[in-house]
């Protein structure tokens, strides 16, 4: 049967559900389920039934293809699924393996027995997509579990093994060895004798001080989550499961669900999960195209970029050689890895062992020689091109057949680099953003002459070490950096124009950015800035020039590294104060071209720096530098601190309504001394606005 498999094994009927890689619940599965299950039924010769997955999984929930489709609520729906097996006549046994999550554990919540393998991973991760279970998760789940481990599980929606649910009646049986043999052999004991048929709806919650806790939780959840209304919602229907008769509290369950689902919140966190499986795909190169193999990694440059890209391949057990010219520089870059994988440890959050291991893997060395076998070479050195052909052309004679040579570099053409070896078709843009050991994003710039073997390789690569990857054409900048030049075009505008650095970050951090633009530029260093700058000021003469940037820059004021930048920084700490020289330098800038200051409004500073990343992604998307909305959405949800509830910039856009983004940027182009030519919407943009589509 599709998706699913119907067996007898003497008195027993084993439903093995079907539909990898999770068992995902899409309708075919959900009509395979309740079709078996009225063959066990109609059966006399089948006593109980056994409910199983696969190894990998008993079902990860929601079948994710079937997201924002009408099959996705088509009957029989998830509910109609557990209300025929939960009135079942017979004995149902869920036998858990590998994840049970979502749907998955909702449905294992309707059966009438439990038994699972001990690592099986148990969770209800909805509120992650900013919503809740929806199908009695949140009033089935604390009745055996009780409040306070239930409402964890729902508002962190993380995985926790099932051995760490043992002293609770969530299961019946933890099996050892052979899941189905435990299984079948627990389904018979329970016909042996004779035992009830247990329905999680019929057990009672019995905490005397589940009112005083339900309060505190309120408390403690209200003050820290921010922008998201999922948590309150969840503590809202497991308030219900205590309060209310069951059918009451699956009502209320509901009701938080629908609503949920339509709020813009959920829209965004949906989006943000659909789009990072959406941009491991790239069209033109099929899933099956062979990969190369990558055993042993080369980083060259043990600076901050070089340390934390090395730390990301020995987390994933891939041996690396790190490459310098001196060895002080040398010696510093491997004390800072250790440093880090220590404060780690200090931390609770890795082993002492474990870190050894890890930095058994690293091998210094100042030799190129070193690294001409390796698989895998990135280099991280200084943000020039005449570095960088140094480099590469060294590289391009070392380094054995078959390598990748990957640059980090976050501005450069990824072509001309690719230009200064005889193998352009194995060079790669390999992006990381700093702290890379930490940051999720990893852009993949693509060259013209990039091997599709390649792309494929470094994006599987990419999953290894745990990196979103999104692949970018080549540009100035590629997706993130190019977008940001116009954020911070805006903000240094607005800076001219009467609002101050604190009023800007402000702004947009209430807004829900990471971090303003003045703050992030401190944090990241105004010398990088400045650098591309002066490399673009010498390619385009007539560009604007950032006046106050590059006079902070002169001053030496490259932010937190110096104790000054846009704001001041006290010894050892990182608090932004204002600085009255800082003020002097925005004051005589103003003077010196003639601008009278005015009040500027939050509103006005959110919309003109956001809607300048929309407008540039646009064009990215017009150009083929991006393959699609979502991937643009990714980079900056992954890379730039831009707020998960807000789902991207261009998602954002959408949200506001594309026509109403065009209109605002016509507006901020008209107004007294408003630049037409920055505001000029990009074609794309005005074509989908007036035709009521949207980017995705």
């Amino acid at each position: 049967m599709e998706h699913a498999e119907y067996t007898v094994d003497r008195d027993v009927a084993v439903i093995t559900l079907n539909n990898p890689p999770i068992n995902g619940l899409g309708l075919s599965l959900r009509r395979a389920i309740i079709t078996c299950v009225d063959r066990a039924l109609a059966d006399d010769a089948v006593r109980a039934i056994v409910l199983i997955g696969s190894v990998r999984a008993f079902s990860g929930g929601a079948d994710i293809k079937e997201f924002g489709t009408p099959k996705s609520g088509q009957e029989p729906n998830l509910l109609s699924v557990i209300r025929v097996i939960e009135s079942a006549s017979k004995p149902v046994v869920a036998a858990i393996a590998g994840a049970c999550m979502g749907g998955g554990l909702e449905l294992a919540l309707g059966c009438h027995f439990r038994v699972t393998k001990p690592d099986a991973q148990i969770a209800l991760p909805e509120v992650k997509l900013g919503i809740l279970p929806g199908a009695g998760g949140t009033q089935r789940l604390p009745r055996l579990v009780g409040l306070d481990t239930a409402l964890n599980m729902i508002v962190s929606g993380n995985p926790v093994p099932a051995a760490q649910l043992k002293a609770t009646a969530l299961f019946d049986a933890i099996i050892e060895g052979d899941l189905l043999e435990g299984a079948l052999e627990f389904a018979r004991k329970v016909v042996a004798e004779n035992r009830p048929l247990k329905r999680v709806r019929d057990i009672k919650i019995n905490e005397p001080l589940g009112e005083a806790y339900l309060q505190f939780a309120r408390n403690t959840i209200s003050a820290t989550i921010r922008h998201f209304p999922a948590p309150l919602k969840c503590l809202e229907a497991v308030a219900a499961a205590y309060f209310k008769p069951f059918d009451e509290g699956m009502t209320i369950e509901r009701e938080a669900f629908l609503w949920l689902m339509n709020t813009p919140e959920s829209r965004a966190l949906r989006h943000a999960f659909i789009g990072e499986r959406a941009a491991s795909k790239i069209p033109d190169v099929p899933a099956d195209t062979p990969t190369r193999p990558i055993h042993r990694v080369a980083v060259i440059g043990a600076g901050t970029m070089g340390g934390g890209i090395a730390m990301n391949f020995l987390n994933a057990g891939i041996p690396v050689v790190m490459l310098e010219m001196k060895q002080e520089a040398l010696d510093r870059g491997i004390a800072t890895i250790r440093k880090n994988y220590e404060n780690t440890v200090k931390k609770g959050k890795l082993t002492a062992e474990k870190m050894d291991a890890r930095m058994i893997l690293l091998a210094p060395t100042l030799s190129y020689d070193d690294i001409k076998d390796c698989d895998l070479v990135i280099e991280a050195v200084f943000e020039d091109i005449g570095v960088k052909e140094q480099v590469f052309k060294k590289l391009d004679e070392v380094m054995k057949q078959g390598a990748i040579l990957a640059s980090n570099t976050s501005t450069l053409d990824v072509n001309r680099i690719a230009s200064f070896t005889k193998r352009p078709q194995d060079v790669v843009g390999m992006h990381f953003f700093s702290p890379a050991n930490v940051m999720r994003l990893l852009e993949v710039v693509r060259g013209e002459k990039t091997g599709k073997d390649v792309l494929a390789t470094v994006m599987q690569l990419a999953k290894k070490i745990k990196k979103v990857a999104v692949v970018s054409g080549v540009c100035d900048g590629f997706i993130g950096n190019r977008m940001l030049k116009y954020y911070r075009n805006q903000a240094n505008e607005l800076l001219d124009e009467g609002a101050s650095p604190q009023q800007i970050d402000r702004a947009l951090e209430n807004w829900g950015m990471a971090m303003g633009p003045f703050r992030m530029g401190d944090l990241a260093g105004l010398d990088i800035g400045w650098s591309i700058r002066k490399r673009l000021y010498a390619e385009n003469p007539n560009m604007k020039r950032s006046v106050i940037a590059d006079q902070l820059c002169e001053l030496g004021r490259f932010g937190q590294k110096t104790g000054k930048g846009w704001y001041r920084y006290e010894p050892g700490k990182r608090d932004a104060l204002p600085d009255p020289q800082v003020e002097e330098i925005i004051a005589a800038a103003r003077q010196s071209t003639g601008i009278t200051p005015r009040k500027v409004s939050d509103e006005e500073i959110v919309e003109r720096c956001i809607f300048a990343l929309v407008n540039e992604g646009a064009r990215i998307l017009e150009e083929g530098i991006a393959a699609r909305a979502s991937d643009i959405d990714m980079v900056y949800l992954t890379g730039y601190g831009f707020p998960a509830h807000r789902g991207g910039p261009m998602l954002y856009a959408e949200t506001v309504g594309l026509a109403n983004v065009v209109e605002k940027m016509r507006r901020f182009a008209a107004q007294r001394g408003g630049d037409a030519a920055f505001w000029k919407p990009a074609d794309s943009l005005v074509r989908l606005a007036q035709a009521g589509e949207s980017f995705n």
